[in-house]
């Protein structure tokens, strides 16, 4: 828009005593002071736009209510902003503001003040004016410290302080007595001041990625409290307690960490925890088995025909610290076979140490795999490489290279294990390594290593769930929820299994993890299903466990193995089963069209294992006559609405994941299939990988090889405000925001508590919170009237086009199908469900949730209903009306 455009739009929105103006997108480089004289504004959006300053005049506009200027470059605010005092909503995110006028207090009856992405480095002390303040977003800023007149908001419900350098908080903090959410992640907390015990309404609790190694005692009066947050602290609570690596998942539970906390805070009640994993891998045949029984009896004598292990042995070992204590070592001794590969993701932990294992005559191993594996799924935990050398056989190790590579590669030595050469040494690094390891020594309740030890000296394979919490009770535990704590924990440490959330594996603790893996993989190395190409039924799995130790198993077994997501039973073929992973490798014949396809590709740095078998058994009810799908491949249909093809291509290591999808709701299906292979890459720790975005240029549109983007790049360019990019086959300048709303869906929950830690993700939020539709750039719109009542007002320019609600119907459309993944669609219950957390996810996205009001109220009930097609559709309708009258 020109300065002249601009210059006339104000005369006329002055002349009809416009209430609304929106021109967000419209790459404005300065504003009029004319704006001035739009006194009867009640909005303003200028988000999006290029300004780096704003005029006093704005000043003027004192009826004005909601001011959006997020997405600019301002770099200081005018003093008279502080004179728009009816101002309830303020966006001032994604700037470069380094301070705020003192004048900002005058804005008594703001209620939403946004500054997240700005360059703040201290908070002026009038913020403390600002008394209806119910939210208020300070992320990724550089402030050192909080003025004490912050506890002056005493109606703040939502304080988000994540990304920042404060060292300490100031005591008035808990005078926000009516605070529901805090966000204090990212930031260099060292301690918590007594006070905060007084936030008694405080729900959220995110302290994650800071100094803390001790809680005050007044958190146990946090007695609202549903999530904490305490990942990435020294504070001595393991980490299977405080819950997943992955920030993007929720925390543990709130009453299991403090419980765990204040218990270990007595040293008369704890015993020390001298135990540690060492898991040996490498290829099959390469003598891991020998190393492990060496190790534990160096009297071992070597079999000429070592069976190769099937799927893991486990062999305890012990021995004496420097510091005079025993450290229990369990040696995990893993089959090499390939097959066994796609399990890697589910026992190869963090907190352990691992040993590579070559046999030097061949000359086969993978290093650069190897280490990768351990790289990427234990979280770069400590690795020694050991080479067999049978016969005297040596080989040579580019030990500079890999050690370059991977900074966890400990020591690379070298044995002959029918002479015991080196052996010595192995053991020794071994001892070494693992008591270096950071949870050697942590206490423990001496209640949880009594029940411990008293499982694993039973010598059952499982036993009931009851008779789990009876051995409890006979140690002195009478609290259910305890019982099921330390249940919890011994299963993520890999002690035993024990599925809580599982109606069928809940039932059985399985003492023995060896025990029940090696039952899976007898049923993955059985060659009538190998030769039926991974397909089996029940009648095979009768005579695959027809041993006495499997056969009262059956039904677990094979829970297991759909847990494992290691295969599927085909809909519409009871009992009837497929490990994806032993599919014909040969792509099957169909038709496909290029013409309209969507298309998205994953590039994998380093590419594990199961990543498409994975895909492939949690999407299995949309393949395609369930029989388009390969090893390698898989095409999906939803509904005859749409069909995907997705494809796996492996290089040496490097993957890649290829995505088309066409029909008239591919977008929707696209949506899905993102969604559920973000939901798999968040699962690896430290996966490296790029999503490409296609372009969509003229030239590239129906192009089966187009121009491609990477995500990051793109959310780099809207974060620096350069809405185009050139593609390098036409040279056509490409607007973004389009490009990535052809495939990416938005994050809904965007000033979420607890910040997922992936860029690509954390992108995602800055760019989008308060965006309009791309559809709407370059465009201005306005109401007439008071706009009490939009559907019937007669409007100059609606904001609402046809074009808009058809955006906002897909989107809501794409947002259902999504939630639908976790509920049953076709039943009122589950359309309900659905129905439910949508309406949740819109409530807390203003932009569309203002979109989805529009919608409603320019189309109507019916209409809006027809356009969303999804059977919980009417639900939601229903649910969004509150939006317009809260009391329906």
């Amino acid at each position: 828009m020109t300065e002249e455009e601009l210059r006339q739009l104000i005369e006329q929105a002055a002349r009809e005593n416009w209430t609304k103006l929106y021109l967000s997108g419209n790459e404005l480089t300065a504003l009029s002071p004319e704006i001035g004289q739009l006194t009867n504004l009640q909005s303003l959006d200028l988000g999006g736009n290029q300004l780096s300053s704003l005029p006093g005049e704005i000043g003027q506009l004192t009826n004005l209510q909601s001011l959006y200027l997020h997405n600019n470059q301002l770099s200081s605010l005018p003093g008279e902003i502080g004179q728009l005092t009816n101002l309830q909503t303020l966006y001032l995110h994604n700037n470069q503001l380094s301070s705020l006028p003192g004048e900002i207090g005058q804005l008594t009856n703001l209620q939403t003040l946004y500054l997240y992405n700005n360059r703040l480095s201290t908070l002026a002390g009038e913020i403390g004016q600002l008394t209806n303040l119910q939210t208020l977003s300070l992320y990724n800023n550089q402030l050192s410290s909080l003025p004490g007149e912050i506890g002056q908001l005493t109606n703040l419900k939502i304080l988000n302080l994540y990304k920042n350098q404060l060292s300490s908080l100031p005591v008035e903090i808990g005078q926000l007595t009516n605070l529901q959410t805090l966000n204090l992640s990212g930031n260099q907390l060292s301690s918590l001041p007594g006070e905060i015990g007084q936030l008694t309404n405080l729900q959220t609790l995110n302290l994650s990625g800071n100094q803390l190694s001790s809680l005050p005692g007044e958190i146990v009066q946090l007695t609202h409290l549903k999530k904490l947050d305490l990942r990435g602290n020294p504070v001595p609570i393991p980490p299977e307690i405080l819950g997943s690596k992955n920030l993007s998942e929720h925390p543990g539970n709130v009453n299991e960490i403090l419980n765990f906390y204040f218990q270990v805070q007595n040293p008369q009640e704890t015993e020390p925890l001298y135990e540690a994993k060492f898991l040996i891998i490498g290829e099959g045949g390469a003598g891991k088995t020998s190393l492990a029984k060496k190790i534990e009896n160096e009297d071992y004598e070597l079999q000429t025909d070592e069976n190769s292990t099937e799927g893991i042995d486990v062999i305890q070992w012990q021995f004496i610290n420097s510091e005079g204590q025993k450290v229990r070592v369990n040696i995990w001794d893993f089959g090499g076979q390939e097959i066994y590969h796609h399990t890697h993701q589910f026992f190869l932990t963090e907190r352990s140490l691992y040993g590579v294992v070559a046999d030097t005559r061949e000359e086969n191993t993978d290093f650069f795999y190897w280490l990768k594996v351990v790289e990427l799924l234990s979280d770069n935990s400590p690795v020694l490489i050991i080479k067999n050398e049978k016969q005297e056989r040596q080989c040579q190790i580019n030990e500079r290279h890999l050690r370059s590579e991977f900074t966890n590669l400990k020591e690379i030595l070298s044995t002959n294990l029918a002479t015991d050469r080196g052996l010595l040494e192995i053991k020794q690094a071994i001892q070494y390594q693992i008591s270096q390891l950071p949870h050697i020594g942590t206490p423990l309740p001496k209640v949880w290593v009594r029940i411990r030890s008293d499982l694993e000296n039973d010598s059952r394979n499982y036993i009931s769930e009851e008779e789990y919490y009876r051995l409890c009770q006979i140690n002195g535990l009478k609290n259910r929820e305890e019982m099921q704590q330390i249940s919890h924990y011994l299963h993520d440490i890999g002690v035993f299994l024990h599925f809580q959330n599982d109606s069928l594996l809940k039932k059985t603790v399985i003492l023995k993890p060896e025990w029940g893996t090696k039952a899976v993989y007898k049923v993955l190395d059985n060659q009538t299903v190998q030769k039926n190409l991974g397909c089996f039924t029940q009648a095979d799995l009768a005579d695959i466990w027809e041993d006495i130790q499997y056969a009262e198993m059956r039904d677990e077994l094979l829970q297991l193995m759909m847990r494992f997501k290691l295969c599927y039973e085909i809909p519409g073929r009871p009992q009837t089963y497929i490990a994806p992973q032993l599919l014909s490798a040969n792509q099957p014949e169909y038709d496909w069209t290029n013409q309209q396809n969507l298309i998205l590709r994953y590039e994998y740095e380093f590419m594990p294992k199961g990543i498409l078998t994975r895909f492939i058994v949690e999407m299995h009810r949309l393949i395609e006559e369930q029989k388009q799908v390969w090893k390698n491949g898989v095409i999906l249909n939803n509904n005859n609405r749409a069909r995907a093809e997705v494809i796996e291509c492996y290089r040496y290591h490097k993957g890649e994941i290829k995505i088309r999808v066409s029909g008239f709701q591919k977008k929707e299906l696209l949506s899905i299939i993102n969604n559920k292979f973000d939901e798999i890459h968040q699962s690896f720790e430290r996966l490296q990988y790029k999503t490409l975005i296609p372009c969509n240029c003229s030239q590239c549109q129906d192009n089966p090889d187009p121009e491609n983007y990477p995500l990051d790049r793109l959310y780099k360019y809207l974060q620096d405000n350069r809405p185009t990019i050139e593609c390098g086959s036409s040279y056509d300048r490409v607007n973004i925001r389009g490009l990535i709303d052809d495939v990416i869906e938005p994050i809904y929950n965007r000033d979420d508590p607890f910040p997922p830690s992936s860029n690509k993700r954390q992108q995602n939020i800055n760019i989008n919170i308060g965006q309009e539709n791309p559809t709407m750039s370059n465009t201005y719109q306005k109401h007439s009237g008071s706009g009490d009542n939009v559907g019937r007002d007669k409007v100059t320019h609606n904001i609402y086009n046809n074009q808009e609600i058809q955006q906002t119907s897909q989107e809501i459309n794409v947002l259902l199908s999504t939630i639908s993944q976790n509920y049953e669609p076709n039943t009122p219950a589950g359309q309900m469900m659905i129905g439910a957390k949508a309406i949740e996810i819109v409530d807390q996205d203003p932009t569309l949730k203002k979109r989805v009001i529009g919608a409603l109220k320019s189309a109507g009930e019916e209409a809006l209903e027809q356009m969303i097609e999804h059977p919980a559709a009417k639900v939601f309708i229903a649910g969004a009306k509150g939006f317009i009258d809260p009391e329906k």
